[in-house]
């Protein structure tokens, strides 16, 4: 017995040494992708900063929000039909093959990035709105923006995308990766953080039809954020964010501003939704 303890405990001590070893090598491998890379030496300053004097308030009023979310959570399908006045048809239904060549290159790809999201919550906003001009924050694989292009390429709209390089797998090429070749004439991707893609998507496009964002998940970046992208929603428009549970941000937001969303229940996640008035 007191062997199979000792077995145990060096078992623990071995999990903890190689988890912290592989955390510092992922450490690493992100500081020098942004050393080789001048263009974000201003977001590597704003992340040292955070680190150092205020990682915990990345999320602040977590536990709050969870509740406050818990309790008006419907359903992408109810959201929909509720927002936009119609059914909601399954993204496997509406585009069968261009849905199974997206999954293909996904598999195919040799890094992990964020999974799909909310696939026809946005393509409904842009349906709704008769969407031109969409602004997103986030990409990875590419979901949102595949969505988001097969209602714009109907209109010659046009996406406007802002995402940082995933500095630790050196994946920059893969970054919208499952967006097809067909879709790219109608996106603009800008590959820096926000705080410089922003500005750059603001010089090309003044008023957007639909706002999704999906990017810093702190609660400063997510309120700074909210306070550039509102603004430019035109009245009329959609306003989508991702994990809106991270910090209580969105709910803060809502309340300064006296917008009553929709909040939705996405694979344990949940999504926050409002028109804008």
């Amino acid at each position: 017995m007191i062997n199979n303890c000792y077995k145990s405990a060096d078992f623990f001590y071995f999990c903890s040494k190689q988890n912290t070893v592989n955390e510092i090598l992922r450490i690493s491998k992100t500081f020098f992708g942004y050393l080789k890379r001048p263009r974000l030496y201003p977001e590597l300053g704003r992340k040292i900063i955070k680190n150092i004097f205020s990682r915990n308030a990345a999320f602040r009023g977590k536990e709050k929000t969870f509740l406050w979310a818990s309790a008006k959570a419907i359903s992408p399908e109810e959201a929909i039909k509720n927002l936009f006045g119609f059914e909601m048809k399954p993204f496997s239904e509406l585009f069968p093959e261009e849905l199974k060549a997206a999954q293909q290159k996904e598999k195919s790809c040799p890094i992990k990035m964020g999974g799909a999201g909310a696939l026809e919550l946005i393509y409904s906003a842009c349906e709704f709105t008769h969407a031109k001009n969409v602004v997103e924050t986030g990409v990875a694989y590419g979901w949102s923006s595949f969505a988001a292009l097969l209602s714009l390429a109907k209109r010659n709209g046009t996406l406007y995308s802002s995402d940082m390089p995933y500095l630790d797998q050196n994946g920059d090429q893969y970054v919208g990766c499952v967006v097809p070749e067909k879709l790219k004439s109608n996106w603009t991707l800008f590959r820096h953080a926000d705080k410089e893609s922003l500005p750059k998507i603001f010089g090309e496009a003044h008023e957007f039809d639909v706002v999704h964002y999906d990017s810093d998940k702190a609660y400063e970046g997510m309120s700074w954020a909210y306070s550039q992208l509102y603004p430019r929603l035109r009245a009329g428009g959609v306003f989508i964010s991702d994990d809106i549970n991270d910090n209580s941000a969105f709910q803060d937001f809502c309340e300064k501003n006296g917008i009553e969303p929709t909040v939705v229940d996405f694979e344990g996640k949940f999504v926050g939704i409002f028109l804008k008035n």
